[in-house]
């Protein structure tokens, strides 16, 4: 009896040290296998810093070391943050088209588009601030540059109107500093604010100056976005024309009138209430009481076939983008 105690005490150790074995080896595989599909499959890049770059026709001094730190830092941050500058490619392709003609008309350099890349991502966002678009005004600022906002109306929404009205403040923001870059600067953190450091620092040079963490980072990352989007392939976003968002052709009509009902406007224009309301961000209502009387300007879908086609003509575009 005992020997057979110590016979079953033998097999359970043995049978043991083999789990333990068995186990050790599993791990051991497990590991090397994972081991060797990262180094076969996963690969971690930096950003290559070009020898030379402008923004908005000014030289940006790369040589200084903490320019060119600032930039990398901006670059790694957006080219590594795939699922936002994704979408950065796919709706900058809906909607640079409207803002580039406006910026144009009005003596902006073209590269001032990317700020409302990197205010917001090319949405009608709302900050903590409750600025409000995609060039982000406050009211306030919004009302100065000729901006409706109310509880019926919010133009600061509306793409064109707000894009014009950014133009006229980054015009008068050049006009105070004489530089873009500080013009963009200033645009973040109040020109009011830029100057008192640039007075208490000596110079008027932004890439000179010791800011606050958001703003010393606010260029940088405009110019980090115009390098990705000018140069996606160089930062590995291999996007094809039919990945990214299409124009959507539109026809306009008036609204006029008070306690108009925005539902059946929609239906009676051949829309549905969804479609006016994404066509139309500034409205802010489903019935205006339009006590001022205005008359507005209102985008609808064209015929709904032809929309249909229209949209899905590039579905098979498989050409890979150069640059946007």
């Amino acid at each position: 009896m005992k020997r057979l105690s110590i016979i079953a005490i033998v097999l359970s150790s043995l049978a043991i040290a083999g789990e333990v074995f068995i186990f050790a080896t599993q791990k051991e595989d497990s590991e090397a296998i994972q081991q060797r599909a990262i180094m076969a499959n996963y690969r971690v890049y930096a950003p290559v810093i070009p020898d030379t770059m402008t923004f908005a026709g000014e030289r940006v001094p790369l040589e200084n070391y903490y320019v060119r730190e600032g930039l990398d830092n901006e670059l790694i941050i957006n080219m590594y943050r795939q699922s936002s500058t994704l979408l950065y490619f796919k709706r900058a392709n809906r909607y640079f088209p409207i803002i580039e003609p406006i910026l144009k008309r009005n003596n902006i350099p073209s590269d001032l588009k990317y700020l409302c890349v990197i205010e917001s991502g090319l949405t009608n966002a709302t900050s903590p601030a409750k600025a409000q678009g995609f060039w982000q005004f406050i009211p306030s600022t919004g009302n100065k540059y000729g901006l409706t906002v109310n509880d019926e109306i919010d133009m600061r929404n509306d793409i064109e109107a707000s894009t014009e009205a950014a133009c006229k403040y980054l015009r008068s923001l050049y006009n105070r500093f004489h530089s873009w870059s500080a013009a963009a600067a200033a645009y973040n953190c109040g020109e009011n604010g830029l100057a008192r450091r640039m007075d208490a620092q000596g110079t008027n040079n932004y890439f000179d100056l010791k800011l606050n963490s958001e703003t010393s980072r606010y260029v940088y990352r405009l110019l980090a976005m115009k390098l990705i989007m000018q140069h996606p392939q160089q930062f590995g976003y291999y996007l094809r024309q039919c990945d990214l968002y299409a124009p959507i052709p539109t026809r306009s009509v008036t609204l006029s009138g008070q306690n108009v009902d925005l539902y059946k406007f929609a239906k009676n224009n051949g829309t549905t209430y969804k479609m006016l309301r994404d066509l139309n961000p500034w409205i802010q209502t489903d019935n205006l009481k339009n006590k001022a009387n205005k008359s507005y300007t209102l985008y609808l879908p064209i015929e709904n076939g032809t929309l249909q086609k229209t949209l899905t003509k590039g579905h098979k575009d498989t050409r890979l983008l150069t640059r946007i």
